[in-house]
């Protein structure tokens, strides 16, 4: 046994069962492994930002690390955007980065580069497996790393020697971590101010916006009135008709300003105070209000879901949750094709179980408004504002048996279309809906919020995805997905309605 195959064993002992990857010549002792190895899935991703995306959205939905397989600096540092991301989401990622043999790190070869100095700032724990003798011990260490609650990424550093010289045995697993308890201290402080009368918000992120923290916190409101909100990009939300509905943080700074308007109680779950995504000229960044008092009912690394049920036992909640609506999903609209109609007949077709990866941006809102009422459904987001996480994602949390749609702008899909392939080699039952306004639309909105003077063609021209337009059918077609492109709301609801009923990758390009 070898340590590449005595890391692999390791791997699958300690519950990671797929592996997203990328290989180079560095990993070819790994990935011979793989077929004297059972238990691991692996799946090709044609590039490395792809891969780490899908390693995100895998684990937003499995709830524990996937692995990943990169080649060496250079293909670590391509996966580093949505590494961004997935570290925002705190997710669970084991990666596991190929690297020159030990004796051959002092001759600067041309690949050589500092894989510590990339690694560092998306990853929670690093490390470089020194022997094959230790090259199973790092790996269970790398996925109890990964594992500490809320979720992190462990990057293990894998010197092509310590991965073919001889190893001793697989390492066992380790024991998992889990969330740290609240404190009773913490529960009275919080229940005492939810009976105080003032106007309390409850800010939910993390495991807690599924259907157990978000029932405590709908009885917590029913007999507190308190408000239940969310981040404008939460990891993952559980929503739909029989669930608690969650108010979402709007995008711009005065937008939030406005919705945060009254709270004089801001009680945190797991959240952080809401701040503007950027800063602009005479604009706050601090977005709540300054007299509001900001109590910490759960931090990151605790167990939101129990804190929120202790708390609504100390306050002597209902029975029954607030905020919780009856299935009343859309009728399919008349008119104009535009993101509103199209955001209506997705909930109009969405069916139950659905997942939602979402990088619509500017066009793919029209959705949200029907959240509450549609069929329940998981909704992930772009955590870290890193574009190019919408597809990954969703060929990563692709689950047997639930349908995965994607709404992704056309600019942003660009960077990392080629999980789509993906999706065609593993037959997954994901929608891409790719709204087509042929323009980075949010950048044309921020141009003009940043105070940049008065800008002229040139600029403009940096945001124009025309001259030569994208043709998304046939990028996806060329890579093995069903294409079409729907130009009216007839058209995109036949297409939406028939992906709905069908397995399968498809893509849908709105011509908005």
């Amino acid at each position: 046994m070898n340590g590449a195959e005595s890391l692999l064993r390791t791997l699958v002992g300690s519950g990671v069962e797929v592996c997203f990857g990328n290989p180079g010549t560095s990993e070819m002792h790994f990935v011979a492994a793989l077929d004297r190895v059972a238990g691991m899935r692996v799946v090709l991703g044609l590039f490395e930002g792809a891969v780490t995306g899908m390693a995100d959205g895998y684990g937003r939905m499995a709830e524990k690390p996937a692995a990943t397989l990169l080649h060496l600096g250079p293909g670590l540092a391509n996966g580093l955007a949505n590494l961004h991301n997935a570290r925002r989401a705190a997710t669970p990622i084991v990666n596991i980065v190929g690297d020159h043999a030990t004796y051959h790190a002092r001759y600067d070869a041309p690949l050589a580069s500092d894989v510590h100095g990339f690694a560092r700032p998306v990853s929670a724990w690093v490390h470089s497996s020194a022997s094959a003798k230790t090259v199973a011990a790092d790996g269970a260490r790398a996925v109890q790393a990964a594992l500490q609650s809320p979720g992190q990424i462990a990057t293990l550093i894998l010197p092509a020697d310590t991965a073919w010289l001889e190893a001793d045995r697989p390492a066992p697993a380790l024991p998992k971590p889990m969330p740290a308890t609240v404190s009773s201290e913490a529960i009275d402080q919080a229940a005492a101010a939810l009976k105080s009368g003032r106007k309390t918000m409850l800010l939910i992120r993390g495991a807690a916006l599924r259907e157990r923290g978000l029932s405590a916190a709908g009885r917590i409101a029913a007999t507190t009135g308190a408000r239940i909100a969310c981040d404008t990009f939460a990891p993952r939300c559980q929503r739909g008709a029989g669930r608690v509905a969650v108010e979402r943080i709007p995008y711009f700074a005065e937008q939030i300003v406005e919705f945060m308007k009254g709270t004089e109680q801001l009680v945190l779950v797991g959240a952080s105070p809401p701040v503007s995504f950027f800063a602009y000229p005479n604009k706050p960044s601090w977005c709540t209000p300054e007299d509001c008092r900001i109590l910490y009912l759960a931090h990151a690394d605790e167990d939101g879901t129990a804190a929120l049920e202790a708390l609504a036992e100390v306050v002597k909640a209902a029975k029954e949750p607030l905020h919780v609506g009856p299935l009343s999903k859309p009728d399919i609209p008349a008119g104009p094709l535009n993101p509103q109609t199209a955001g209506q007949v997705i909930a109009h077709f969405l069916p139950e179980g659905a997942i939602i990866s979402d990088e619509g941006a500017t066009a793919g809102g029209g959705v949200h408004r029907f959240a509450a009422a549609i069929a329940p459904h998981d909704h992930l987001a772009l955590t870290g504002g890193a574009i190019g996480q919408g597809i990954p994602v969703a060929t990563g949390a692709a689950c047997p048996d639930r349908k995965v749609v994607c709404l992704h702008g056309d600019g942003g899909a660009m960077y990392t279309l080629q999980a789509l392939w993906t999706q065609a080699r593993e037959a997954l039952d994901v929608t891409t809906v790719i709204f087509a306004n042929r323009s980075y639309a949010i950048l044309n909105i921020e141009l003009a919020r940043v105070g940049a003077g008065d800008p002229g063609p040139k600029a403009f021209s940096m945001l124009d995805l025309h001259n030569p337009e994208l043709d998304w059918v046939k990028l996806a077609s060329g890579m093995g997905v069903e294409a079409n492109r729907a130009a009216s709301v007839e058209a995109f609801a036949s297409l939406f309605g028939s992906a709905m009923k069908n397995r399968g990758p498809r893509l849908i390009e709105v011509v908005l």
